[in-house]
């Protein structure tokens, strides 16, 4: 599964020639105040009302989209009698734009249609334009929303959600700061990692991941070191275009169910949540997939610039953590807030996440409460 994908700067100036191809007259943008700040959604704006179509600019959305911003928008989107989506932003508003589509289309709550296939009916046209290289939402046919009132993230995974085009445009990641960039450029990694080493990968979804991979190892400690570095902006942009490939189709593990719990709990940044916990998952994980794990360590030594020095020995979890702390990555959990009382509920929360069914190997409640201790 992929959408339609155009690549390359300069490709979000394609957003009003997509949408006239799929016969709209009125969208709605989904984004937030900081992309709008940032410049990007004027682009996409003057561009729609360019080909004469009608725009609504939707931008209450959260760090973490809520259920009830989802509600909400979908109410709007059909009180304004709109018939395209349009997501331009990270992997928080594409998701909530996702979530508007699932709502229109079916008429039921957004929060129903968790777990793996429960969207009967495809949503409205959505095109994304992506301004972060990490969350991979653009390709996927995942959408991940905040349950506010039980305090855990939703997966909801339907082939319905795949956007229809995916307008990847590096230039907006310039506005990116170098911890945004470093977070998510983890993220991206996570997505690599975790698709080449699920029980659902193929030979197809490999040669994404791998690439994912490479791209990261080269070019993410310069894109975090210089934000005008537009060459590895683009190739991080593309390892990002890569990963989604990869894990929209082969899924993903414990990384992203024991994130997703952790951000649902304590509001916390998808891909900040990911770069804490992916080592110490690493750790777990490695026996049951240990060839896989040596050819990712091997990637990451030959196209980074990591010494035998550096990672303390050749094994995929230093490697990471080496990588990890070049690009300035070093908050544990207990440093962003966690305490170890809120173990038990992370751990409860994460082992019912659809993604634990792909993790390379079976891991309990009990196994879930030691890796969030191994990352406090």
């Amino acid at each position: 599964m992929a959408p339609e994908i155009v690549f390359g700067p300069g490709a979000r100036f394609m957003v009003g020639r997509y949408a006239q191809n799929l016969f709209a007259s009125h969208a709605m943008i989904v984004t937030d105040p900081n992309v709008i700040q940032a410049g990007w959604v004027a682009d996409v704006e003057a561009e729609l009302t360019r080909h004469g179509i009608t725009v609504t600019i939707e931008d209450k959305v959260s760090p973490n989209p809520r259920a009830e911003e989802v509600m909400a928008a979908a109410d709007r989107f059909t009180r304004c009698g709109c018939d395209l989506v349009v997501a331009v932003g990270g992997g928080s508003p594409i998701d909530l734009a996702k979530g508007v589509g699932i709502v229109h289309a079916n008429g039921q709550h957004v929060l129903i249609h968790e777990g793996v296939d429960q969207v009967a009916l495809p949503g409205p046209p959505l095109l994304c334009v992506p301004t972060t290289a990490g969350s991979g939402a653009d390709i996927s046919q995942f959408a991940i929303i905040t349950d506010t009132a039980q305090h855990r993230k939703v997966a909801i995974i339907s082939k319905t959600v795949v956007p229809d085009a995916a307008l990847i445009d590096p230039e907006p990641t310039r506005t990116m700061d170098a911890h945004l960039t470093a977070c998510t450029g983890i993220d991206v990694l996570a997505h690599a990692i975790e698709a080449f080493l699920s029980k659902a990968r193929s030979a197809l979804t490999d040669l994404h991941a791998v690439e994912a991979i490479r791209l990261v190892a080269a070019n993410l400690p310069a894109a975090v070191a210089d934000p005008h570095d537009m060459d590895a902006r683009e190739k991080m942009m593309q390892a990002s275009m890569h990963a989604g490939l990869a894990f929209s189709n082969a899924s993903l593990g414990a990384v992203h169910a024991m994130a997703h719990s952790l951000g649902g709990l304590l509001d916390l940044a998808h891909g900040e949540c990911n770069a804490m916990l992916l080592d110490a998952v690493l750790q777990r994980n490695k026996r049951d997939a240990a060839e896989r794990c040596r050819t990712i360590d091997g990637i990451l030594r030959e196209q980074g610039s990591l010494s035998d020095t550096d990672a303390n020995g050749r094994d995929i979890v230093s490697t990471v953590r080496a990588l990890k702390s070049q690009v300035g990555i070093t908050s544990s959990l207990s440093e962003r807030g966690v305490a170890p009382s809120d173990i038990a509920a992370l751990a409860e929360k994460a082992s019912r996440d659809p993604c634990m069914i792909t993790n390379p190997r079976p891991l309990g409640r009990r196994d879930l409460e030691e890796i969030y201790g191994m990352a406090l």
